[in-house]
Formats: C-alpha cells, sequence, structure tokens
C-alpha cells in the first residue's frame, strides 16, 4: 500500500508540470495536495514615474522614459498536506530578488505562505486578518490598485468563530531606527455573507514603542464584494486611520519624523472596481484607486481596464492599460500590460 502511493506521487509529479494541481488521497484521512500557476508577462511603462512589474504606492519618481519587460515571476507553487482537521500549506513564488536579465534570469524563490491550520485555529504566516481577499479585483497587475488597498503577508496566531476573527501578529515598525516592538499587534474582523455578496469591517490597533514614541493607534477597513446580475460584480475597500505599512504599501512609514520625535500619520485610502462579464469568454475589469497622508501630504492614484478571455477551464489571457500618479510629485506612468495565465 505505501509502496503503491508513493509510485502514484511520483509519477503525479513527473509526469506533469508543478504548476497544475494534484491530489492524492492517501487513505486514513490524508491528503497531499500541489498547485499553483503559470503566469507570463509582457509590460511596457512610459513615464515619469520608473519601471515596476506590479505598482504600489510608492513615490519614486524621475526622467521620462519607457520600458518593456518579459517575465515569469509570478508563477508560484504551492503544496499541502492534510490528516484530518489539521492542514498545513506553503507556498513560494519567484519576486525574492531582482536576478539577472542578462543570460539566465535566476530569480530567486520567495516564501508567501507558511501556515498550519486546526479547527478554528490558523499559525503562520499568510495575508494579515485586516486584509480581505474576497474585495481584491482581478487584474493583470498583480494586486491592482495597491494605493486603496490593505495589502500585507506576516506571521500570526489567528481564532476564528462564525463570521468573527481574531489576530496577534507581528509587531514590526518601520521607520524606526532604535526597534522597540515588545506587544503583539491586533486586529479582529467581521465578515458577513449573503445572496448578494460579502461585506466586512476590521479593526487593526497597534502599540508603536520606538524612538521614543510610546502611542497606541487604530486604523478601520470597510470593504465589500456585491453581485450584480447574474454573473457580474462590485467590489470596493475603504481604509482610514493611522494604518501605517498595513495600507497601500510603500506610501509611508508606521512612524515618521516630527521636529526632534517621530510621529504616526493617518492615511486615507479607498478603491472600486467593476467587474462586468460580456460572454461566457469574455469578462472585463475598471478600477480606481487613491490614497493620501495627513502630514507628509502624500498623494497617490491608479486606474486601470483590462480585457480577458478564458481560452480553457484553466487558460486565459488577457490585456489591460492603466496609469499610476504621483500626485504631490505631479509625475505619472501608463502601462500596458499583456498576460497569460494558466492554473487549476
Amino acid at each position: 500500500m505505501k509502496t503503491s502511493t508513493l509510485a502514484l506521487i511520483t509519477l503525479g509529479l513527473f509526469s506533469s508540470s508543478s504548476y497544475a494541481a494534484f491530489e492524492f488521497d492517501l487513505g486514513e484521512d490524508n491528503k497531499l495536495k500541489f498547485g499553483g500557476y503559470l503566469k507570463a508577462d509582457v509590460r511596457h511603462v512610459s513615464g515619469e514615474v520608473p519601471y515596476r512589474p506590479f505598482w504600489i504606492a510608492s513615490g519614486a519618481t524621475g526622467e521620462d522614459s519607457s520600458q518593456t519587460n518579459f517575465t515569469m515571476r509570478e508563477s508560484r507553487f504551492n503544496a499541502s498536506y492534510t490528516h484530518g482537521k489539521v492542514m498545513g500549506f506553503v507556498e513560494m513564488d519567484f519576486y525574492g530578488s531582482d536576478g539577472s536579465e542578462a543570460i539566465v534570469n535566476n530569480y530567486d524563490p520567495r516564501l508567501r505562505h507558511a501556515f498550519i491550520k486546526y479547527d478554528n485555529w490558523l499559525v503562520g504566516q499568510t495575508w494579515s486578518t485586516f486584509m480581505p481577499l474576497t474585495a481584491i479585483p482581478e487584474t493583470l497587475d498583480f494586486g491592482g490598485p495597491h494605493v486603496g488597498e490593505a495589502f500585507i503577508r506576516q506571521t500570526q496566531i489567528r481564532y476564528t468563530y462564525g463570521g468573527f476573527q481574531f489576530a496577534l501578529e507581528n509587531p514590526e515598525t518601520t521607520g524606526a531606527d532604535n526597534k522597540n516592538d515588545a506587544i503583539p499587534d491586533i486586529v479582529g474582523r467581521y465578515i458577513h455573507k449573503a445572496d448578494w455578496g460579502e461585506i466586512g469591517v476590521a479593526a487593526l490597533v497597534r502599540q508603536l514603542d520606538s524612538d521614543g514614541i510610546d502611542k497606541t493607534t487604530a486604523a478601520f477597513n470597510l470593504y465589500g464584494k456585491l453581485l450584480i446580475g447574474e454573473r457580474d460584480d462590485f467590489r470596493f475597500q475603504v481604509n482610514v486611520g493611522e494604518s501605517g505599512r498595513y495600507v497601500a504599501p510603500g506610501l509611508t512609514t508606521d512612524i515618521i519624523p516630527d521636529g526632534d520625535t517621530s510621529v504616526p500619520e493617518e492615511t486615507t485610502a479607498f478603491y472600486a472596481a467593476y467587474r462586468h462579464f460580456w460572454s461566457e469568454s469574455y469578462r472585463s475589469t475598471l478600477f480606481y484607486g487613491h490614497a493620501e497622508t495627513d502630514i507628509q501630504n502624500r498623494e497617490r492614484q491608479m486606474w486601470g481596464v483590462n480585457l480577458i478571455k478564458q481560452l480553457t477551464p484553466h487558460l486565459w489571457t488577457g490585456i489591460e492599460i492603466g496609469n499610476y500618479e504621483v500626485s504631490d510629485a505631479d509625475a505619472d506612468s501608463t502601462y500596458l500590460q499583456f498576460s497569460v495565465k494558466y492554473a487549476l
């Protein structure tokens, strides 16, 4: 029995590509699953904001430039092992380093997720409880309008009870030279699901105790995915408060200099996205995101629209055009991206 099971697993791994999903029933309530996808991107960026493989809320600007890049770096591989009520999951992609594009494109793998689930408990690294995956738009640019999103992965301990989730998450004060992160970040979220979709609200409480600052901060997230008609949907997210690194990555740090001391600043960020199915094969998403801070007066915004064709149940191709703007520096770049994705 053990020999035949091992042979089945080996045959599955070496007779097919690792991006496809395979599930093996090992008996006695044990299951092993491999998954992921391959994604090829051709991306052209033109403007005063330098090329990035996907836009975050960074404020880098420069002279007007134009760059095209072909990449497979978003491709990922994952594996999970389930034994009764216990499940372990690990996933990697290839954004670990910039590598070398001159000869062999040797990009390093990067740990994305690694966690254990048992009953209502989750322990390990995954998306923050403050981040609502359900509301993330379908875009070719990875993550879409990061400028309006709560977007963060980190190690945590999470408990789920019905529609409620409570978590203690890794404390890390960005922008601090002398860190004294002793108290975990606390996140609570409530999720309501119905026939019309899903809506939720989350709260984040942190104790910042670095670089001479000792302050309790809070931030709030409201999100939703509302079903429209038979297949269309409207997705949104609104973030307010002293969210720091949790919202609009690259926009601001958790604390910033203010004279002889350091202080947190408030961030207001949001996005809205509408997905429409033109037919069984074609669909589009139109999205817009915006973020700004109250002390440094940083402001970013992004919009985009795409057209995706479903070629087979597991293969799609698409094209997306959009714009990312560093409003406080009066600079922007337009991007055009073509993608092919194969997944189970």
